[in-house]
């Protein structure tokens, strides 16, 4: 992008306290449905300073991807799971708390000795090149890492396919006998709240 210097700065600082606030947000807040909404905050945020950087390839995979794919993913694994745990009375709180901080203050000195250690004073590129990386990723991506594109895309269809498997089938082999059963998938399905509504106005004309 050929902007100006003060657009340039403004935009980045932008999107910068945009990142930091999103993943403070993320690590801090306690509901995990708004830690994740504020992930995709952190993804679009990365993606606006990939389009500063003239990487439009990065920043229109980090939408797609993360954004439009694993974010969406993690959100959906979290209403399908819908457990809520209360960690404020556990006594391993604060053991939660110091390992946190020590980890996340390791990595937080690792990336900052990477950023002082850099060497940013790179030469620059000329406009033929910034205008052909996609097609230079495309015939890269098509000819020589084709088998290994394709098997990533085949190994995402087959998880896609055994979550919706997981999702869709709620077992409860808890509360059955193991005899006789050979796979998990021959497991009765949990009742609905209409079925079970229905067996017990059956049990009440019984009675």
């Amino acid at each position: 992008m050929n902007l100006a210097e003060g657009v340039q700065l403004v935009s980045f600082a932008i999107l910068a306290g945009l990142v930091i606030i999103s993943a403070l947000g993320v690590v801090l807040l306690s509901n995990i449905v708004y830690s994740a909404f504020l992930l995709g905050g952190v993804f679009i945020g990365i993606s606006g300073i990939y389009i500063l950087l003239n990487a439009d390839f990065i920043a229109a995979a980090q939408i797609l991807i993360y954004v439009g794919a694993i974010n969406v993913l993690i959100l959906f694994a979290i209403m399908l799971v819908n457990k809520k745990v209360d960690y404020s009375n556990s006594s391993k709180t604060s053991i939660r708390q110091v390992s946190s901080i020590i980890v996340c203050g390791g990595i937080f000195a690792l990336l900052s000795t990477v950023i002082y250690m850099t060497p940013w004073n790179l030469k620059p590129v000329s406009p033929e090149v910034l205008e052909s990386t996609v097609i230079k990723i495309g015939r890269h991506l098509f000819s020589d890492f084709l088998l290994p594109f394709e098997l990533a895309s085949i190994l995402l269809l087959i998880a896609m396919v055994g979550a919706i498997v997981l999702a869709r089938r709620d077992l409860i082999p808890e509360i059955y006998d193991s005899e006789g059963i050979s796979t998990a998938l021959e497991l009765p399905e949990r009742l609905t709240e209409e079925k079970l509504q229905e067996l017990s106005s059956y049990k009440s004309s019984d009675l």
